[in-house]
């Protein structure tokens, strides 16, 4: 368990920070970076679960959850035994999770906009920062090996998060298909 007896300690004022074996890198660091980009979709997962209906509440915190075990297994050196370190049955979940919601769901006709009700353009918001995540981890990967569950687990969320935005819509009748050259239509002799 993580012990915070402060919320400031001044050692990260000149522009670095702490990885998880004490060693120090620059705020700008794809580490940090990576962990900034996973911090934000976790904010904004927090502000989705305020709004989400009931029935998903406990997955997502489950999923906040995971950002923070994520997190840790990022900033914590391969080398360092018995780490928290995101595995298979992290993806198993999440694809258990998908496999349920999609079985209830019609064929997509088209691409989704994002957008319909307030909470599946939310969630769609958080399914792009993800996506961010995504790629920022994958630069990351550049640098030094990243555990690849990590990666699995970041692209599954991305899918779950379609589907749930999906689903919500769909509930309330309102999915926003995208329409290929709506806006370039031929009017008037144009």
């Amino acid at each position: 368990m993580v012990k915070i007896d402060k919320v400031y300690t001044r050692g990260g004022d000149k522009g670095k920070t702490s990885l998880g074996d004490g060693s120090r890198v620059p705020k700008t660091d794809k580490v940090i970076i990576a962990l900034a980009n996973i911090e934000e979709l976790n904010a904004n997962l927090g502000y989705v679960i305020c709004k989400l209906p009931r029935e998903y509440r406990n997955i997502f915190l489950n999923i906040q959850n995971d950002l923070f075990d994520l997190g840790a297994d990022i900033i914590t050196p391969k080398t360092k035994k018995n780490s928290l370190r995101i595995k298979k049955s992290y993806i198993t979940n999440l694809e258990n999770e998908i496999d349920k919601i999609l079985s209830k769901l019609p064929s997509l006709r088209s691409f989704i906009l994002p957008g319909g009700t307030e909470i599946s353009s939310r969630i769609h918001v958080a399914r792009t920062v993800c996506r961010r995540c995504e790629t920022a981890i994958l630069e990351l990967n550049r640098k030094k090996t990243v555990n690849s569950e990590i990666l699995k687990y970041i692209n599954r969320l991305s899918d779950f998060l379609f589907v749930v935005a999906r689903k919500i819509n769909l509930k309330n009748n309102q999915e926003v298909l995208w329409k290929p050259g709506i806006n370039n239509k031929i009017k008037n002799g144009d």
